[in-house]
C-alpha cells in the first residue's frame, strides 16, 4: 500500500503551473519512495495522463527501449487516488 507523502503532495499544487518545470520522477524512484517494485510503478502509471513516455521504436526484433518520467503532480495524483481505495 502506498505510503503518505507529505513533499508529493504538498508540492504537486505549485507544480501544476508549470508542469514542464516540475520534479520528474523514474519508477525506480517511486518505487523507493512507495515500497512497490518498480514494475509495479511503471504498471500504475503506463496509461495514466500526464506521464512522460520516450521510446525507441522496435527494429529487427529487438526489444523496445521506454524511458518512463513522472511528473511530482502526477504521482501526487495517483497517490491520493490509492489511498482512497
Amino acid at each position: 500500500m502506498p505510503v503518505h507523502n507529505p513533499v508529493l503532495e504538498a508540492s504537486a499544487t505549485q507544480a501544476e503551473a508549470t508542469p514542464a518545470a516540475e520534479r520528474h520522477y523514474t519508477p525506480e524512484e517511486l518505487a523507493s519512495l512507495w515500497s512497490l517494485s518498480s514494475d509495479t510503478v511503471r504498471r500504475l502509471f503506463e496509461c495514466e495522463s500526464g506521464v512522460l513516455i520516450i521510446e525507441r521504436p522496435r527494429l529487427h526484433g529487438r526489444r523496445r527501449y521506454r524511458t518512463v518520467r513522472i511528473p511530482e503532480s502526477v504521482a501526487a495524483r495517483v497517490h491520493r487516488r490509492l489511498s482512497r481505495a
